[in-house]
């Protein structure tokens, strides 16, 4: 507690190694608040400098604190093909709106080893004409991999783009049997 009485907010952190690259992980007492990809000492001191100002609260390197300890284990359980779906408190802070609609349905609907067009998850939300809206909430995914933004594909059959890049965007869908894994 503070001099207030008031519980403070406590943010953690680690960095997990995958192999799409290392991935940020970030919690609150909420749960899971932050999944940031290519977490290079560059990336990771920009993204923790965000959730600082975000969150109000200086985020502290723990990686054996009780808060990641689970979201550590169940990442690296799906990266070695062990875990198929995630089950982690999430913290939606970083959020609101029509994106946290999106992505709640996302992370509810649309299961491992399946894909979604950007337009079915517009019309899943009540919002048929949005896909558009659907690619933005995407890229403002604050939680990718654990919320599976890489199982939204273009109705076409194209793969769509991706916060991580395309190539761990298929190597995602490859580990989930929806795509064959690259030859090279």
């Amino acid at each position: 507690m503070d001099s207030h009485g008031q519980i403070e907010q406590q943010v953690v952190w680690a960095v997990v190694g995958t192999d799409i690259g290392p991935l940020l992980l970030a919690a609150t007492g909420e749960g899971l608040v932050n999944v940031v990809f290519h977490a290079t000492d560059a990336v990771r001191d920009k993204s923790l400098g965000r959730l600082a100002d975000r969150l109000g609260v200086e985020p502290v390197e723990s990686p054996g604190s009780p808060l990641l300890a689970e979201a550590i284990h169940q990442v690296e359980a799906y990266f070695a093909g062990a875990r198929k779906d995630f089950a982690l408190p999430l913290d939606w802070s970083l959020i609101s709106g029509f994106n946290r609609q999106v992505l709640r349905e996302l992370a509810s609907g649309v299961p491992y080893g399946s894909v979604v067009g950007y337009g079915d998850l517009a019309r899943r939300v009540g919002q048929p004409g949005a896909a558009q809206a659907v690619g933005t909430a995407m890229g403002a995914n604050p939680l990718p991999v654990v919320v599976p933004c890489h199982r939204v594909v273009e109705s076409d059959g194209g793969i769509g783009g991706f916060g991580g890049g395309l190539e761990a965007k298929r190597k995602l869908l490859a580990l989930e049997g929806v795509l064959p894994e690259p030859l090279f």
